[in-house]
């Protein structure tokens, strides 16, 4: 099996050349963010006041991570259920977020966002998150930092594993799965 490297932020044209089922290890920045922190950029978008952060072209990890141990960069990183963030996520696809890290099924609404837009879903690995924060080499609050561990976070990762679960044409590991 192909083990695809991408170097982060994505570019459209990287978004669409995967395909669901591909597995791919993500290199450099990405935004950190849960439940919490997507009510309030979603307030915003509402309000029409910018995001916090620009999120055109950005990858979000869908992660609250646990407190680092002395000399850690960050604790346990592990991925958090997605359909937690389907209701914000068609918004955040329009103002140009182009990739997203999580786990799980994704509403039909975030699957046509990400065929209008071309953005992709990567599932990380449930329960792995003491071995997923190894992967991450930096880790900075950028908004929220009230919310605790549903912070808005910038990452920097290093072959941080993830398979393509929804591609940019709609195509989702999860229906092709022999159940």
């Amino acid at each position: 099996m192909e083990r695809i490297k991408i170097q982060l932020p994505l570019t459209k044209e990287a978004a669409r050349s995967l395909k669901a089922g591909d597995f791919c290890y993500l290199n450099g920045p990405m935004y950190v963010a849960r439940d919490a922190a997507h009510a309030r950029m979603y307030a915003c978008l509402e309000k029409g006041e910018p995001l916090p952060v620009p999120v055109k072209g950005e990858t979000v990890y869908y992660m609250g991570p646990s407190p680092a141990k002395e000399g850690q960069v960050i604790g346990s990183a592990g991925p958090t259920t997605s359909s937690r963030m389907d209701r914000y996520t068609p918004a955040l696809i329009k103002e140009g977020m182009i990739g997203m890290v999580g786990k799980g099924r994704r509403s039909d609404e975030v699957k046509e966002a990400m065929k209008e837009y071309g953005a992709v879903y990567f599932a990380a690995i449930g329960g792995a998150g003491a071995l997923l924060s190894k992967c991450i080499k930096a880790c900075k609050i950028k908004a929220y930092g009230d919310l605790g561990a549903e912070a808005l976070r910038r990452i920097e990762v290093q072959d941080f594993p993830v398979v393509v679960a929804i591609d940019t044409d709609g195509n989702d590991v999860y229906d092709m799965a022999v159940l």
